[in-house]
């Protein structure tokens, strides 16, 4: 199997640059979101559709980025 609708976005969540790329195996969508700079991954979901996949994956990494503390 091979990814298929491979998408990449980039936006601003909770202060941080964050990117979230999805795309679908089989009949699964997977979305990723990471920090742009390093491209750690914040994090993962799956889900049956892709506004589901991608949802989750921006809750999960706006609810660790909003308790991550930023020194200035």
């Amino acid at each position: 199997m091979k990814a298929e609708h491979f998408t990449v976005r980039q936006f601003e969540l909770s202060g941080w640059p964050v990117r979230i790329t999805s795309y679908r195996i089989g009949t699964t969508w997977h979305a990723k979101a990471d920090n742009v700079s390093p491209g750690a991954t914040i994090a993962t979901a799956t889900g049956e559709t892709h506004w589901e996949a991608v949802a989750d994956a921006t809750e999960k990494a706006r609810k660790r980025l909003a308790a991550t503390r930023r020194f200035r």
